[in-house]
């Protein structure tokens, strides 16, 4: 969901940097570096998302939370249309080509701005590849099977 960017202020405040501050700040449960913690206060700021967290008492605790991710469990996450996907569902799922050429495993996904992107691992252990995560490129997307088709050479 989002990432702490620092401390705020010297009251244990943290500064998130999220895509939507808004929908992360009505949640009043967060995981962050992995611990469950309590959203005491919530509040957006020039762009990111200011929040108290419960146990976080001042500047030091704050700025070891530097870095961390900021998730929320499964269960809190709203659905998604058709055709959408949390990036967690796509790590360790299987890329095939359209002539059922293995290119790897997603390993993770990013934005470069422009559009998301699949880093996969090579299946032989060799160099991975990065794949945009575009409609020209991704065809079908089966969780069921942890299957990704994509059209992309295997020499590319």
């Amino acid at each position: 969901m989002g990432r702490v960017a620092g401390a705020y202020g010297v009251r244990g405040w943290i500064r998130v940097v999220v895509d939507d501050p808004e929908d992360l700040g009505r949640q009043t449960q967060w995981w962050v570096a992995g611990v469950e913690r309590a959203v005491e206060e919530a509040k957006s700021h020039s762009g990111a998302l200011l929040a108290k967290l419960q146990g976080v008492d001042d500047r030091g605790q704050a700025q070891a939370l530097n870095g961390a991710p900021v998730e929320l469990p499964r269960s809190r996450l709203p659905p998604l249309e058709q055709g959408r996907y949390y990036w967690a569902d796509l790590v360790g799922l299987e890329v095939v080509n359209e002539s059922g050429v293995v290119l790897g495993r997603v390993k993770a996904l990013f934005s470069n701005g422009a559009h998301d992107v699949m880093e996969l691992e090579a299946p032989d252990g060799g160099a991975g590849r990065l794949l945009p995560w575009v409609p020209s490129v991704v065809h079908a997307v089966d969780l069921e099977r942890g299957r990704i088709e994509v059209q992309w050479g295997a020499d590319w």
